[in-house]
C-alpha cells in the first residue's frame, strides 16, 4: 500500500469496502526511518489506527518527538504503541538507557507506591513523544532462572509479589492517560527458549498455570488494565495444537472467561519465529483473529507490500468461511474504542509536552500531568541509596572494595536477547555504546569508574589487563554471565590466577553457578549510576 493505493473514502461505505476498513484498523504495523513513510500517513488516512514504534525507528529525544507529533498529525486518534517497560526493554531511551529501575529491582525493593511512580513517570515520558499505548509492564513471573528472554524484566518469581507491583505499574501508568498492556499472557516465565527464535512450550498443568502464571495478570485486569499482550508459546496440557496468540481456549477460555477482561486483546510481534516461522506472517494474522486477538503488532520494519498481503489474506479467510467476519468487526470495534478513549489525554498532554521533566538527570521529553508525581527527582542520592539497597552482596562488596581502591574493571559484553536490543547498559554504558557500537561478544577493559571514559577500547578476555592487576584486583562487570562459556572461563582463570576478584551480574543471576559476588538485579542506566555509586563510595 502506499499513498496512490488507496481505498475511495465514503460516508457509507460498501460491504468490500467496510470488510477492509475493519481489517485495517486490527493491524499495527511498524516502519523503518526515523520519520513517518509516506505509505504510513496513506494508510492512516485509510482506516488504518495503529503502528507501533521500535528502537531502530529512534534517533534522539527531539527527533523521536517530532515523530510522535508528525502521526498524531496525519491521525489525531491514532493509536501508537512503544515497547517501553522502564528498565532493560526502553525505546524511548534506547540510545541513552532507562533513568528508571527495572521490574526486578522494583520488585526486591517491594514499595508498590514507588513502583506505581515509575509507571506514572514512563507513561509521561510515552506521552510526551506523542504515543498512547505502552507495551509493558511485564507481568511474567520469572520461574526459570535460565530464561533466556525474561529475566529482570520481570517483578520477581514470586506470583503475589509480581501480581502487587504488576498492578501498580498499571495504575500509575494509566493514571497519566496511556493504556497499559501487560504481557505475554498467560505467561513467558517457565520458558528456556525465546520466542523470537523458536517456539517455547511451557508444560505445565492448567492448575500450576492458574496458580504461579495468572496472578499478575489477574491482578493487571482488576487494576483496569485497557490492553493484554499475547505470548508465543505452546501450553500442551491446556492446548496441544495452537500457541497461545493462536488458541481460543486460553484467550477466550482463559483470558476473557477465566479473568473477564473486556478490553484489546493485542498480539506479541507477528513477524517472531514463534508466531509465524511456519505458517508466515499473513496466516499468523487469520489464526490470531480468529482465536481472538483484536489488535495485531505486525513487527518491525513491516513494508506497505506486507501490509497489503496481510489484509488481503484475511479478506480472503473471510471469503472463504474460515474467520468469521463478525469476529473481524469485533475486533475493530474494540481498537477503535480504545483508540478514541485515549486521544483526548494524549493531545491534552503533547501540548504540555517539555513543561516540567520527569526526571531531573533524564535527557529525553517530558509532559505535565495530573499522576503521582516522585517525592526527588530521579536519580538522587536517597535513590540511589535504595536501589544499592536491593543489591545482593553489598556489604562484602563494600569490603572488597575498601581493600582494592585502586582496582580495575573489566566489562563483559554478550549480545543482548532481540527483546531488549542494542541498549546501552550498566555504568558507562552509553560511552561504550557510542564508541564501539558494537553487541557481539567481547570483554571491554575500562578504566576505574570515576577515571576517564575515552580510553575504552575492546580487548580479548582478559589482555590488556594492567600488570599489576594482581595486586590492584579487578571487577568483572557483566550480564547473565552464567550463560556464556567464554566469561564463565575467564572469571576462572581470574580465580585461578590469584587475582582478587569482584564479580558483578546485573543480568539474573544463577544461584547455581555461583559466579556473581554482587547481583543488582537489572542494568538500566540508573541502576548502573547505583553500581557507580556504590563502587566509587564511601557515600552509599
Amino acid at each position: 500500500m502506499n499513498a496512490t493505493q488507496r481505498v475511495p473514502r465514503a460516508d457509507a461505505p460498501g460491504e468490500p469496502e467496510r470488510l477492509h476498513l475493519d481489517i485495517r484498523a486490527t493491524l499495527m504495523p511498524g516502519f523503518t526511518g526515523h520519520t513517518v513513510p509516506a505509505w504510513i500517513e496513506g494508510a492512516l488516512g485509510e482506516g488504518l489506527i495503529s503502528v507501533c514504534v521500535y528502537g531502530d525507528n529512534v534517533r534522539d529525544a527531539r527527533q523521536l518527538r517530532e515523530l510522535g507529533e508528525a502521526l498524531r498529525r496525519t491521525r489525531s486518534d491514532a493509536l501508537i504503541a512503544i515497547d517501553e517497560e522502564g528498565g532493560e526493554v526502553t525505546r524511548l531511551h534506547y540510545r541513552s538507557g532507562a533513568p528508571y529501575p527495572g521490574a526486578a529491582v522494583l520488585g526486591r525493593i517491594d514499595d508498590e507506591a514507588y513502583t506505581e511512580r515509575v509507571g506514572a513517570a514512563v507513561a509521561r515520558d510515552v506521552l510526551a513523544s506523542g504515543f498512547n499505548l505502552v507495551l509493558g509492564p511485564d507481568a511474567d513471573v520469572n520461574s526459570n532462572p535460565a530464561n533466556p528472554v525474561i529475566g529482570t524484566r520481570s517483578f520477581g518469581a514470586d506470583p503475589d509479589l509480581a501480581a502487587r507491583h504488576v498492578a501498580a505499574w498499571v495504575r500509575g501508568a494509566q493514571a497519566a492517560g496511556v493504556a497499559a498492556c501487560p504481557k505475554h499472557f498467560p505467561g513467558h516465565g517457565d520458558t528456556a527458549q525465546d520466542s523470537h527464535l523458536a517456539l517455547p512450550a511451557v508444560d505445565a498443568p492448567s492448575e500450576l498455570i492458574e496458580r504461579r502464571d495468572l496472578p499478575p495478570f489477574r491482578a493487571a485486569v482488576e487494576a483496569g488494565a485497557r490492553a493484554v499482550m499475547t505470548s508465543h508459546i505452546l501450553l500442551p496440557q491446556i492446548d496441544a495444537e495452537a500457541p497461545a496468540t493462536f488458541s481460543p481456549a486460553i484467550l477466550q477460555g482463559m483470558l476473557r472467561g477465566g479473568l473477564g477482561f473486556s478490553g484489546a486483546i493485542v498480539t506479541d510481534a507477528l513477524d517472531m519465529a514463534g508466531a509465524s516461522g511456519e505458517s508466515g506472517i499473513p496466516e499468523a494474522a487469520v489464526r490470531a483473529l480468529a482465536a481472538g486477538c483484536d489488535l495485531l503488532c505486525i513487527g518491525i520494519g513491516t513494508t506497505p507490500g506486507q501490509l497489503r498481503e496481510i489484509e488481503d489474506r484475511i479478506a480472503a479467510a473471510v471469503s472463504e468461511g474460515r474467520l468469521p467476519e463478525t469476529r473481524v468487526r469485533e475486533a475493530a470495534a474494540r481498537v477503535r474504542e480504545l483508540a478514541a478513549a485515549l486521544a483526548g489525554a494524549a493531545a491534552a498532554n503533547a501540548a504540555l509536552a517539555g513543561d516540567a521533566p520527569a526526571g531531573a538527570a533524564q535527557p529525553g521529553p517530558a509532559a505535565a500531568s495530573t499522576a503521582p508525581v516522585p517525592s526527588a527527582p530521579w536519580g538522587g542520592t536517597e535513590e540511589l541509596a535504595r536501589i544499592v539497597a536491593s543489591f545482593d552482596g553489598v556489604e562484602p562488596a563494600r569490603r572488597w572494595l575498601g581493600e582494592h581502591p585502586r582496582a580495575a574493571v573489566l566489562r563483559v559484553e554478550a549480545e543482548a536477547n532481540m527483546a531488549v536490543g542494542a541498549v546501552p547498559w550498566g555504568p558507562f554504558a552509553a560511552a561504550v555504546h557510542a564508541k564501539t557500537g558494537e553487541s557481539g561478544a567481547a570483554a571491554r577493559f575500562l578504566a576505574r569508574p570515576g577515571t576517564s571514559t575515552d580510553e575504552v577500547s575492546p580487548m580479548p578476555w582478559t589482555l590488556g589487563l594492567p600488570a599489576d592487576a594482581s595486586s590492584r584486583g579487578v571487577i568483572v562487570i557483566g550480564r547473565d554471565l552464567h550463560r556464556h562459556e567464554f566469561a564463565h572461563d575467564g572469571i576462572e582463570s581470574l580465580h585461578d590466577e590469584g587475582v582478587p576478584t569482584l564479580v558483578v551480574e546485573m543480568g539474573w543471576p544463577d544461584a547455581e553457578r555461583g559466579l556473581a559476588d554482587v547481583a543488582t538485579h537489572g542494568a538500566s542506566r540508573l541502576v548502573g549510576e547505583a553500581l557507580l555509586a556504590l563502587i566509587e563510595g564511601p557515600g552509599l
